[in-house]
């Protein structure tokens, strides 16, 4: 009897229901429980997301330890006040079999987030405790295909937004991930902002594909007012990436603002079109605005190029680079051998590409070259104003190949050489 008391008491405390004011309606307030001494809390929070899967507030205000995976789907006008920290356990044997596989890439996810209307915020964390995946990753390099997670040693992303719509995400701190710290799936009008990124390794393993955001398969995405420090893109647009918006963003030790990687796989079409990036500091970095396709491959069945479709109506603008190698990129022959992509250039065409006020300095990595168009067959109406970057010596060369009218570009173009 004790014990069915206790557990209607904590039912009924799990759960508020408050007027929302409006229309008169209810809205549930539930708060998830922490169990503490490192106990696994993720069945708990998935209980509470299904019972509070409707018109309800979740409030996720403690430590939570999680080692199991959060499937949070079926939601419906609800809001998640994330203001303690979320951390998954380290368990390289147990996640790497139960984090939930999303196919692209081989990617993994920790935490799929799906619904409609859902709203996350609070100034609270979510923690990768990715230094054991690093480090596994830097001793073994099962790094999977191309780059991404393997089905053998999988490094989930802490939080998938996924089959969703309408969905904002902002005032959240993530830090130490694994892999890619968001992954857009097959979502609609989803915006983040105000999001602090932080993956910094402690050891000399690199924090390897630890993008800040990839965007695959969705519609009308805005990432803004963010800052990210990390190694790898610090935002990428993945295959079928639509209607675009990133602005207001610092990025450190980053790969770029990237398009792509596009082509990977053959038999399959990549889109990536109308896609608006301004007001971009990128600090310490490999490329800054960059895109990015793999050449082409006589396999039916490749999975390192030979995909086809099309880049287009793509924008940067008041871009600023400091002690970046490449400032400015486009390279059709991504991942590929050189003598591969000669034989086999790639299938993509890449269209209607404006770089606005790109300036700063490079990092001298590339000698003098500040800019590299290089493209595979004609790329139709490139444009370029104001760009203004230096080199750390010499004068700025700017580096074209099968532009198809190089007019509207503000420097004077060098073929690449051919040694």
């Amino acid at each position: 009897m004790l014990a069915k008391t206790f557990a209607l008491v904590s039912l009924a405390a799990l759960c508020l229901a408050h007027n929302t004011g409006n229309g008169g309606g209810f809205k549930k307030t539930c708060e998830v429980s922490a169990k503490g001494a490192g106990q696994d809390d993720g069945p708990t929070i998935n209980s509470v997301f299904k019972k509070c899967s409707r018109n309800s507030k979740i409030v996720l205000d403690k430590y939570y330890v999680v080692d199991t995976l959060l499937k949070t789907e079926g939601l419906d006008n609800v809001e998640i006040e994330l203001s303690g920290t979320v951390q998954y356990t380290p368990d390289i044997a147990k996640w790497s079999p139960q984090s939930l596989y999303l196919v692209y890439q081989n990617a993994t996810t920790f935490w799929f987030l799906s619904g409609n209307n859902i709203h996350m915020y609070g100034g609270g964390t979510i923690d990768g405790n990715g230094q054991v995946w690093w480090d596994t990753l830097n001793n073994t390099h099962n790094s999977g295909t191309a780059g991404g997670s393997s089905t053998t040693f999988a490094r989930p992303i802490p939080l998938t937004v996924g089959n969703a719509t309408n969905v904002v995400i902002e005032n959240i701190h993530e830090i130490s991930s694994p892999f890619w710290n968001n992954f857009v799936y097959q979502s609609k009008n989803v915006t983040y902002k105000n999001i602090n990124i932080r993956a910094v390794s402690y050891s000399s393993s690199p924090t390897a594909n630890s993008d800040g955001w990839d965007i695959y398969r969705s519609d009308h995405v805005t990432v803004r007012d963010s800052v990210v420090e990390n190694d790898d893109d610090c935002v990428s647009f993945k295959p079928n990436s639509t209607n675009i918006i990133v602005a207001n963003m610092w990025c450190n030790g980053s790969h770029g603002i990237s398009v792509g990687s596009l082509g990977q796989y053959a038999g399959e079409t990549d889109i990536v079109e109308d896609v608006y990036v301004s007001n971009i500091t990128m600090m310490n970095a490999q490329n800054g605005a960059r895109i990015k396709v793999f050449g082409g491959n006589p396999s039916p069945t490749s999975t390192v190029g030979g995909g086809s479709g099309h880049v287009r109506n793509i924008t940067f603008k008041d871009f600023y680079v400091k002690n970046v190698d490449n400032p400015v990129l486009i390279d059709q022959c991504y991942s590929t051998d050189a003598t591969v992509c000669a034989q086999y250039p790639s299938n993509l065409s890449i269209s209607d590409v404006h770089y606005i006020n790109v300036h700063g300095t490079s990092s001298g990595a590339e000698g003098s070259v500040v800019v590299d168009l290089e493209c595979s067959d004609q790329c139709q109406d490139i444009t370029a104003k104001g760009t203004k970057i230096s080199p750390p010596n010499g004068t700025a060369t700017y580096i074209c190949k099968n532009i198809a009218s190089t007019s509207q570009l503000d420097f004077n173009c060098t073929a690449p050489s051919t040694a």
